[in-house]
Order: structure tokens, then C-alpha cells, then sequence
């Protein structure tokens, strides 16, 4: 058989490959790379020495049993502190598991006995001395003063700013007595501070800090008839209480959660609420040294609990899980918890308050409403628009009641605070001063009419005045 004439394509095709061929083996290519790939059998098939260097695994905190530390942490749905709501969680140790001595919590150079004068002075006045003609009383519980003020008359005087802590404020209260002007607050770091607006120069600047918790102070509360007696409430998962006649702060409850607000109810001494970890609203009964009820009142962490002045068995609480409610606690079904009334907001609920009066609630949401429930039976809701976008760094607008149910007041993103008309639903003024140089948490004295508190992230506080 004749052999197949090739076209001219093959035949440079072919010619190419042979070339191709010759040039290899002239640089001997081929053997090199046979050489190579004998000794890359030769090394696997050898066992591996070991190495005298430790394997590191990454784990996350969560799976090495750490709590996340509150001012690191990322991927936030409306500030900061809302990482620290899910459970379960671990605890985080405080420095000192068991009470802690005033002496040992002191952070200040100076002694603290002026301070505990100041407060045991003013808590052995006699009750009535709050029961005066502009302060009515439940059972002989003194109650938030009422009356009105010309907001053109507050003043913020430079005499009357404060650095208190180091950090953010979380929590600012006035002690509740007409006897005497004293501020405590508490920041993200476990810090309660005081300041003793009328201390004397001699006495020096009447600022005093303790550091009794491990982590953010979520919560004050100060007894009205015992002042030497007060309460506090941490995301370390504490709550103790400062007894300054024994000087101590002792632990009367500790939980695994962490713990956001606390509350008393008027008339009722004996009795701490407080909010636990994920929607748990517990009973803390003084007698019994335990907590005696525990409610799951929402899906998500509760932010505050307060009650109302004319019927103190009603009760409201505000959630980060996006609503606010108002409970009767006489009919509280223990498996099933209804509420007598729910407002819904697109974001969390960071403040739920009563007016004065009792006939109102204001709520405070991250979605830049302020929710007025109005009427006979909380039956009338306005949202009323307010920028409360504080960000991380900046604690939580809270729109508070002044000493009547005509205006609310509540942080300014511009440094000062915004006056809310309750009668025509808008920001009615904006207070401002040369002297503010942070955006304002707020605390009204309830029993001086015209004296009004502002703590800020860099721990400091500014009260306005009448006079």
C-alpha cells in the first residue's frame, strides 16, 4: 500500500516537533526533571521529624468559655452593650466575689468620711421632711414633686460641671431628698461615683469613686426613707448593695446573666425589680434574701422598668427586642404573661417612663421615635421624631419626664438637650451652653423642681439650675 501523502501543514507540524526534541536533549532538560521528581518520592515517603514548636489553634471567646469584653465588641445591632444580652453567657468574675468593704472599693486619694457624713446626715431627717405641700406620697412614700418651671430660666454655670469617673456614664441619679444636693453615677467599667454638689472648699471638691463591679454599671437605685442604703446593678451579673452605715458593698444577688436595670417600687421597700439576661423580669424580696418571682416578659433584654405614681401596681418595661409594654402585677399570668398594653417600635426600646402624674408613658426607640401614650387606658399613641443616633460610644438617649407632664427633655446630638412639647408633639426648645462640650444622659431631681442632670462619655456631669 502506497504510503499517505502528507500536505504541507504535517509536514512543518512534524519538522517543528523533532526540532523541538533535538533542543531539549542538548540542555539534557528531560534528565534534570526525572531527577527531581525521584527526589520528591524520596522526601514523602520519609517520616516527618517533630517539631519542638507548638501548634497554635485559634478559638473564638465563645468557645473558650470568655465573655466578650464589652468595649471591643463588634458586629452591633444598636449599641454596644446589646452583644452582651443573649444567653447563655458566662459570668464575668468580679475582683472580689464576696462583700467589699467601702475602704477597699474607695479609688480616691483623699478619705471618703465627709461623704458618709453627708449621707447619714441627710438619711436620719424625718420622712415628712419630702411631704411638703408640692410632694404628695403613697402610703407615706414620698412621690416626684409636680409643678412647673420657665425652661428660659435654666442655667448651666460652670461652678456646676463635674468630671466624676473616668469613661462613660450609663446610669446618673439624684439622691432623693430635699437635705442636700448629691449626684451618683455609674460608668462602663464597674466605677459609682459621688458628688456632693455643696461640699465645701475645705472639704475639698466632694467627688468620691468606688469601683465595686467588673463590668458596666447598668443600674442605681437609692431608698427614699433609708439614703445610707443604695443599689446597684452591673453586667457582671451582680447586684449589690452600698450600706454606708456598716461601709460595705455586699453582693445580695449574682446571677450567670447579665443584669440591665433595676427598680423599686413605691411602696414597697422590701422589693428589688430587676431585669436578667434575655426578657427575665425577677423580684428580689429583702425578707426572704431571694428572688421570689421570675417572669419572662419579652424576647429580648429588658432596659427599663418603671411604674406609675397614681396606681403603683402598674408597671412598664421597654425592650431591645422592639416594644414597650404596661403590666397590672396583680394579674400576671406566671406561664403566659399578658400585657395590658403594647407599643411597637421598629428598633429597640431603650426607656419607658411614666409621667408624673401617672396618665402618661414616653418611649424612647433607636428607630429616632419618641412614643407618647396617652388617654384613659394608654389608648392614644403618637410617634413623635427625634435623631437618637448615639452610636457605641455614646450612652443611649432616654427621654425623660420634668416635673409636670408638659415637657420632656432628652439629648441633643449638638451638645444640649431637646425640650418636647407633650401638648403639641414636637420639640418645643433646645438647651444649650458654651459650657457642654458632650452629648447628655439625663436624671430630673424629683423632689427640686428646676434641677436637672446631664452625664456624659467622658464621665463628667452638668446640672442645670433655676437659680
Amino acid at each position: 500500500m502506497a504510503p499517505k501523502k502528507l500536505t504541507e501543514y504535517e509536514r512543518r507540524r512534524l519538522e517543528n516537533i523533532k526540532r523541538n526534541e533535538e533542543m531539549l536533549a542538548s540542555l539534557k532538560i528531560q534528565s534534570k526533571a526525572n531527577d527531581l521528581s525521584a527526589a520528591t518520592k524520596r522526601q514523602s515517603s520519609q517520616k516527618k521529624p517533630k517539631s519542638d514548636t507548638p501548634v497554635v489553634i485559634r478559638k473564638s471567646l465563645r468557645n473558650r468559655g470568655i465573655s466578650p469584653d464589652a468595649s471591643t465588641a463588634g458586629g452591633l445591632k444598636d449599641d454596644f452593650s446589646e452583644t452582651l444580652s443573649k444567653k447563655p453567657q458566662s459570668k464575668q468574675s468580679p475582683v472580689v466575689p464576696g462583700p467589699i468593704s467601702m475602704r477597699d472599693a474607695h479609688s480616691g486619694d483623699e478619705s471618703d468620711q465627709k461623704l458618709r457624713e453627708s449621707i447619714l446626715s441627710a438619711s436620719k431627717k424625718p420622712h415628712s421632711s419630702y411631704c411638703d405641700g408640692s410632694v404628695g406620697g403613697i402610703d407615706g412614700y414620698p412621690i416626684r414633686v409636680w409643678g412647673s418651671i420657665d425652661l428660659g430660666e435654666l442655667r448651666l454655670e460652670p461652678r456646676n460641671v463635674a468630671r466624676i469617673v473616668p469613661e462613660r456614664i450609663m446610669e446618673v441619679r439624684f439622691f432623693p431628698t430635699v437635705d442636700m444636693n448629691m449626684i451618683v453615677v455609674g460608668n462602663k467599667w464597674g466605677n459609682v461615683g459621688f458628688w456632693d454638689v455643696d461640699a465645701k472648699e475645705e472639704d475639698g471638691d466632694g467627688i468620691y469613686l468606688y469601683r465595686p463591679h467588673s463590668g458596666p454599671v447598668s443600674g442605681i437605685a437609692v431608698q427614699p426613707f433609708s439614703m445610707s442604703k443604695v443599689y446597684t446593678s452591673s453586667y457582671d451579673g451582680f447586684i449589690r448593695l452600698m450600706d454606708v452605715e456598716k461601709e460595705v458593698f455586699d453582693p445580695i444577688y449574682s446571677t450567670d446573666y447579665a443584669i440591665f436595670s433595676i427598680s423599686q417600687r413605691p411602696a414597697d421597700v422590701k422589693s428589688l425589680y430587676f431585669s436578667e439576661g434575655e426578657g427575665f423580669l425577677n423580684i428580689w424580696d429583702e425578707r426572704a434574701g431571694k428572688s421570689s418571682i421570675s417572669w419572662m416578659l419579652h424576647e429580648d433584654r429588658i432596659n427599663t422598668i418603671d411604674f406609675c405614681s397614681e396606681n403603683t401596681d402598674i408597671m412598664a418595661t421597654s425592650s431591645t427586642d422592639g416594644t414597650a409594654c404596661i403590666w397590672d402585677l396583680r394579674s400576671i399570668d406566671a406561664d403566659k404573661p399578658k400585657s395590658l398594653k403594647t407599643v411597637s417600635h421598629k428598633r429597640a426600646v431603650h426607656s419607658a417612663y411614666f409621667s408624673p402624674s401617672g396618665s402618661s408613658l414616653a418611649t424612647t426607640s433607636v428607630d429616632d421615635t419618641v412614643g407618647l401614650l396617652t388617654g384613659a387606658n394608654f389608648e392614644d399613641t403618637s410617634m413623635i421624631h427625634h435623631n437618637n443616633q448615639t452610636g457605641r460610644w455614646i450612652s443611649s438617649f432616654r427621654a425623660i419626664w420634668g416635673w409636670d407632664d408638659s415637657y420632656l427633655f432628652i439629648g441633643h446630638m449638638k451638645r444640649g438637650i431637646d425640650v418636647i412639647s407633650t401638648s403639641t408633639r414636637r420639640n418645643f426648645a433646645t438647651l444649650l451652653s458654651p459650657v457642654i462640650s458632650a452629648i447628655p444622659c439625663l436624671d430630673a431631681h424629683r423632689y427640686k423642681i428646676g434641677m436637672l442632670a446631664g452625664a456624659t462619655s467622658g464621665g463628667q456631669v452638668y446640672m442645670w439650675t433655676t437659680s
